[in-house]
């Protein structure tokens, strides 16, 4: 029993369904239909009178993309009644975004009533662009051009605006361009390879299509090519370490004295192995023939060698232990250091060159790792003062006897923002005891980062540092993206033991804050407040001032040019002689680049009171010009007419000339001339020029293979001939002899590409194998046989066939009107496995393939957005190709057809007789 009602539900469950009253919902279906698919609408027809009705239905679109699935029916409405009657709709797919109407036009059977219904649908917009790479070449020579196209296809139902870029080729079309739905553009890209390519490459090279309308729904496709250079850099059996000799004649008219002479140099640096495990350094300079300053090269020699776990070195450098205990301390000895995993250990002696106070130092040191980022070092340095000449005094500490100097230093990372590192050191000597730390802590986070640091060294204390103290900070903190404030203070130490080679510079005390505004891209604005304190080092001091200030800082793009204004005022308080005043700076800076070479104009004028006098103008102008002729030539001239006191410390250009030649590879030329100021003067000049030659060579450490050679023969399977065909071998060329053997010699090993000339071979002919071939040569004799066959060719026809089943009707044939004709098209691929050729060929027309290699080929049909009525018989083939024969292939394109057919006498269709009640 319980069956039988179970039965009787599922067969009546889609009668009760649909006889029950619709909704609005249902029955006004009609907005935001889809293009491609088949949908319904319902009308809603009512019978008025006492009498049953039957009309003749005929439904009509007001466009042929949309089609009535069943364009005649009839329907019967019973007296007082209403019915729905629904209309199934196919809506192909290139059907534009829209308002469309479907017309339901009714006659009765009996006395002829016409009925007739409107219904606008809309039809909602479908974006679907494919951009497919479709052919490119396998490989090209270096220096020709690259050529690969895409097929670009708007499947949707709106016509597109479209850009087209690519980041690395050449659009060879319009930048943008409009495509209709349906439609399908092929697009190429080109670009010029590089025809001094050493090496074979690939190039990638990328096509990018989107709507200005919709940026962020980007296509990219991507076409590879091999680039097979045509002067290829050969791979050297020897590992070579570069080496430059040179020799220079220099000339210096110092203080009014002229000397001159010739001085010799000798540096290398590389790896001593091919697997780059230990470097060597050495450098060797002789005596200078002029008194050194910063623009010649000093009298030095030393050598050093560095691996993985340990550095050795002998000679001159700067030698330091630690910050306090000898920062910077240029001389001759030697440094050694061993590398454990977590543990190192170290140490050197240094002969100190420019400062004769302290006769010799040895050092000792050993450093534990903590993690990646911290480790902790501890420390011994050992001074020898020189008896019996000037004594090392530090403010009234006289070193009398050895020093002896522990230090501990550590660094110590706490989290991902915040650094810290610091040093304490004690130093020892026969009468007096004295120590010194510093501290330094670094912070960085997203909107405000900065460092801080603190040292203070006793008056007893016998390191670098000695009775001072010194505080050096700056913070910086981003309110906006375009807003930053930022303070920063330095205060230099007073009293440390620099090596006499070069002056000291000005003690420093200053601390400055403002802003910084970006109120362009191209150009911001700053904002400084604070106070400055400069005093001279040396006697007579030639200045001494305290000044509070304001300065305003402006930077801008325009153009070409790089343009910077600086103004400055300020209150100045002379301690030198005694008065206050005021000091104003004005400063403007201009910087472009045109025609291969770079300009610098600056200039500023001041009014200060910080020197001999009260409202002392200065004015400094200048320029300097770069400019690159050649990749071999370049020439740089630089002017300035002064500089400001507080630079006495360095030596000064006032004019200078230098130009660069490189004759031939391996081969340099270098001359100069200079106008500059002695270091402490403030008016002396000094005259130096330099003529130096350079000969830079890469000389052979270690033979790391041998040369080989490539030998084989061109077997025949069909051609006229194989004797005299030229193959080429990156540089190397061979000819074939009567029997098609070949051979080459003297051939470095590595990686190359065998190539034919076809020039000399029949034009049909063909090797059995890929060519250009890739060859690895790493014995010493190497053997590479292969055919000449004749190539062998593909043809055909697409055919396109739309005569339906005699014994099936498709909906499609129902339809008033005729849908719009296109030209159809579909992509051919065909492949030996190695080789692929792809080509996009329309219906009704020929296609062919040339130039193929016998042997098995498979070719694959694609749709290419062929329209979905219309099917591929065969798409797939399978076949071998022999030597000279064409291949031709048949592609047929017909129409689908639907699997719905009808019985011979009419039926009703059940869900367009629904009734409704009154």
């Amino acid at each position: 029993m319980i069956k039988n009602w179970a039965l009787y539900l599922i067969i009546l469950f889609p009668v009760l369904i649909f006889s029950q009253k619709q909704s609005n919902q249902f029955v006004n279906k009609k907005d935001s239909l889809l293009p491609g698919t088949a949908t319904s609408i319902s009308f809603t027809l009512e019978n008025t009178t006492s009498k049953n009705k039957t009309y003749d239905i005929r439904v009509e679109t007001s466009s042929p993309y949309i089609t009535p699935i069943l364009t005649k029916n009839d329907c019967s409405i019973e007296p007082s009644e209403h019915t729905v009657y629904i209309v199934p709709l196919r809506i192909a797919t290139e059907t534009p975004q829209g308002k469309y109407k479907v017309i339901l036009y009714g006659t009765e059977k009996n006395d002829g009533e016409q009925l007739i219904k409107n219904l606008e649908i809309e039809i909602s917009g479908s974006r679907k662009l494919s951009l497919t790479a479709i052919n490119s070449p396998e490989f090209v020579r270096a220096g020709d051009i690259i050529t690969s196209s895409f097929l670009l296809k708007n499947s949707g139902n709106i016509t597109e605006k479209l850009i087209l870029e690519s980041k690395n080729a050449v659009v060879d079309h319009d930048a943008s361009l409009l495509l209709p739905p349906g439609e399908a553009k092929i697009i190429t890209i080109s670009k010029k390879t590089d025809p001094g390519l050493g090496k074979n490459e690939y190039q990638n090279l990328n096509l990018s299509v989107y709507s200005p309308d919709y940026p962020q729904e980007n296509q990219t496709a991507y076409s590879s090519t091999k680039i097979i250079s045509v002067k290829p850099t050969e791979d050297d059996i020897y590992h070579r370490l570069p080496i430059s000799a040179s020799l220079s004649f220099i000339g210096m008219k110092n203080r009014g004295i002229y000397h001159d002479g010739f001085q010799g140099e000798l540096y290398g640096k590389g790896s001593l192995d091919k697997d780059n495990k230990g470097i060597l350094e050495f450098h060797a300079a002789s005596s200078n023939p002029v008194e050194f300053n910063s623009f010649t090269q000093y009298e030095e020699y030393f050598i050093n060698y560095r691996r993985e776990n340990y550095f050795v070195h002998l000679g001159d450098k700067t030698y330091s232990s630690s910050f306090l205990t000898e920062y910077a301390r240029y001389g001759r000895g030697g440094e050694l250091r061993y590398n454990f995993k977590k543990f190192s250990v170290g140490g050197f002696y240094n002969h100190p060159r420019f400062f004769r106070d302290i006769k010799d130092e040895f050092n000792a040191y050993s450093t534990y790792k903590l993690n990646k980022e911290s480790e902790i070092t501890a420390g011994y340095l050992y001074k020898i003062p020189r008896t019996g000449e000037n004594i090392l005094g530090f403010n009234g500490l006289k070193l009398d006897s050895n020093a002896h100097l522990p230090y501990a230093i550590g660094k110590f990372k706490l989290n991902k923002n915040l650094d810290v590192s610091g040093e304490l050191a004690y130093s020892k000597t026969d009468r007096t005891e004295g120590n010194a730390y510093m501290v330094q802590l670094l912070g960085s986070y997203d909107k405000i980062n900065g460092n801080v640091m603190y040292m203070r060294a006793s008056p007893q204390f016998a390191g670098y540092f000695t009775n001072t103290s010194t505080f050096n900070g700056n913070l910086q903190y981003k309110i906006t993206k375009r807003l930053d404030m930022f303070v920063n203070y330095v205060q230099d130490a007073r009293n440390f033991q620099r090596d006499t080679l070069f002056l000291a510079a000005p003690y420093r005390n200053y601390l400055q804050y403002g802003i910084s505004y970006k109120y362009l891209r191209t150009g911001t604005v700053m904002l400084f407040n604070g106070f400055q304190k400069y005093r001279d080092r040396l006697e007579p001091r030639q200045f001494d001032y305290y000044e509070k200030f304001i300065r305003l800082s402006i930077d801008q793009q325009i153009g070409i040019f790089q343009v910077n204004l600086q103004g400055q005022l300020g209150k100045t308080d002379n301690y030198l002689i005694g008065f206050t005043g005021n000091s104003s700076f004005y400063t403007v800076n201009l910087a472009f680049e045109k025609f291969k070479t770079s300009f610098n104009v600056f200039g500023s004028y001041a009014i200060t009171s910080r020197y001999q006098m009260q409202n002392q103008k200065q004015v400094y102008y200048g320029a300097r010009i770069i400019s690159r002729f050649t990749p071999q030539s370049d020439l740089s001239i630089f002017y300035q007419n002064n500089y400001i006191p507080e630079e006495y410390f360095n030596d000064r250009n006032l004019f200078e000339v230098l130009f660069h030649q490189r004759l031939f590879p391996g081969h340099e030329f270098d001359i100069s001339g200079r106008y500059a100021l002695q270091r402490g003067q403030l008016g002396n000049k000094d005259f130096i020029f330099s003529l130096r030659y350079t000969w830079r060579v890469n000389m052979p450490v270690q033979k790391i293979a041998e040369y080989t050679t490539l030998s084989g023969n061109i077997g025949n399977q069909g051609v006229k001939k194989i004797d005299g065909v030229r193959l080429t071998l990156g540089n190397h060329l061979s000819v074939t002899d009567k029997d098609g053997n070949f051979i080459f010699k003297n051939i470095s090993p590595g990686d190359y590409l065998l190539e034919i000339d076809r020039s000399t071979t029949g034009i049909n002919d063909i090797s059995d194998i890929s060519m250009p071939a890739s060859v690895i040569l790493n014995n010493k004799e190497n053997i590479f046989n292969f055919n000449l066959t004749t190539a062998s060719n593909i043809q055909g026809f697409i055919t396109f066939n739309e005569k339906a089943d005699e014994n099936q009707i498709s909906f499609a044939q129902f339809q008033l009107k005729r849908e719009r004709k296109k030209k159809e098209s579909i992509i051919i691929e065909a492949t030996n496995g190695e080789q692929t050729y792809r080509k996009v060929a329309f219906v009704n027309e020929n296609f062919d393939f040339t130039y193929l290699r016998p042997g098995e080929w498979d070719v694959k049909v694609y749709r290419n957005g062929l329209d979905k009525r219309y099917k591929i018989s065969m798409d797939t083939f399978h076949f071998t190709l022999h030597p000279s024969e064409t291949k031709m292939l048949a592609i047929d394109v017909v129409k689908q057809q639907t699997g719905v057919k009808y019985q011979q006498e009419s039926i009703k269709v059940g869900y367009n007789t629904i009734k409704k009640q009154k």
